[in-house]
């Protein structure tokens, strides 16, 4: 069973279709009580880092999220703003802690040139910085979608799963043990977030 965390911060219909449209038997919550019950997390999130940690914080998910996810390791991949609260700290609207899962800071994205805009708007290639299970079957430079300002600094090289070529190039995916995170929007990014969406189904 999949739990997609409902904390205010996200339409979750597409990610719910597309998870289904995978094989998966999908639950969309706002009770925290039922991650006792998830063998997968999903924590999507549009929004400032500061208002997502908020929501999370008033809704009571940050323990609960904490405890499966690092006590009973189950896995959890968090989408877009999802991926960011993955991070020790942001820096969008001040500074603000985050769930700590992954070591590392969410700061804004600059442009490097004139083409470049801010918000990241739309289609562009992820590079693979290694091979994983997350990534299997998905070729090195495929296209994904992008909405963002910001973006993941880790600060463990070994957690960087693939790079995007934007602003000087920025951390598209991340991982550390069961913990998983995309900038992107795989349910957006047909066929090849479908692909990403079975492996953290099937293979993580």
């Amino acid at each position: 069973m999949i739990l997609i965390i409902d904390y205010g911060m996200s339409n979750l219909g597409s990610i719910r279709r597309a998870l289904e449209e995978c094989g998966a038997d999908v639950i969309v919550s706002d009770n925290p009580d039922d991650l006792k019950n998830a063998e997968r997390i999903v924590l999507p999130g549009v929004g400032s880092f500061a208002d997502g940690m908020a929501s999370l914080k008033n809704h009571g998910w940050i323990e609960a999220i904490k405890g499966e996810v690092l006590d009973n390791e189950i896995p959890i991949l968090g989408i877009c703003l999802g991926m960011q609260l993955l991070a020790t700290r942001g820096f969008e609207n001040g500074e603000t802690d985050g769930l700590g899962l992954i070591q590392g800071e969410v700061v804004r994205m600059h442009a490097k040139d004139a083409n470049e805009r801010i918000p990241h708007v739309g289609w562009n290639e992820i590079h693979k910085v290694k091979e994983n299970p997350l990534l299997e079957s998905i070729n090195d430079g495929s296209d994904f979608y992008f909405v963002h300002s910001y973006h993941f600094m880790p600060g463990n090289i070994e957690d960087v799963l693939t790079t995007t070529p934007y602003c000087g190039g920025f951390v598209s995916s991340v991982q550390r043990n069961n913990i998983s995170g995309v900038q992107f929007h795989p349910e957006k990014s047909i066929p090849v977030g479908f692909q990403l969406l079975k492996n953290f189904l099937y293979n993580i």
